[in-house]
């Protein structure tokens, strides 16, 4: 199984995780459910994904050869951690869930550099088609 592919089912558990999460932590009660996609998968079009892809592609911008992947790592970390409320979930618990996934974006990007060339590309590539 490749990097992708390990990305990929990161991401569909994330769509699990977050909606067990949701019922699992403490949460105010509401009457109203919670989606993670949205309908239309929503968490892709959150700013936070954008971020992600964002930094993802700063850390590339000298070459494969020259990320710092342990700190390319914290940055998106730091992203997961502000991205845990709007999926309901604690940031601690985000990123446990997706600690696995910087490194497989790396791996993912060396392999096929054009997952950057666009947002589209990055999500394909990293979280599966939409």
């Amino acid at each position: 199984m490749t990097a992708r592919h390990f990305a990929g089912l990161a991401a569909a558990s994330l769509l699990a995780a977050a909606a067990i999460a949701g019922v699992a932590q403490a949460a105010p009660p509401s009457d109203a459910t919670h989606s993670m996609q949205g309908g239309e998968q929503a968490w892709i079009n959150d700013p936070h994904m954008h971020a992600f892809y964002e930094a993802t592609r700063a850390a590339f911008a000298g070459g494969p050869a020259k990320v710092d992947v342990d700190v390319y790592e914290q940055k998106s970390f730091a992203i997961f951690r502000d991205f845990a409320p709007a999926m309901h979930m604690t940031p601690a618990g985000m990123v446990d869930h997706l600690k696995l996934i910087p490194r497989q974006v790396v791996q993912i990007v060396r392999e096929d550099p054009h997952v950057l060339d666009s947002y589209d590309n990055f999500v394909a590539a990293t979280f599966g088609p939409r």
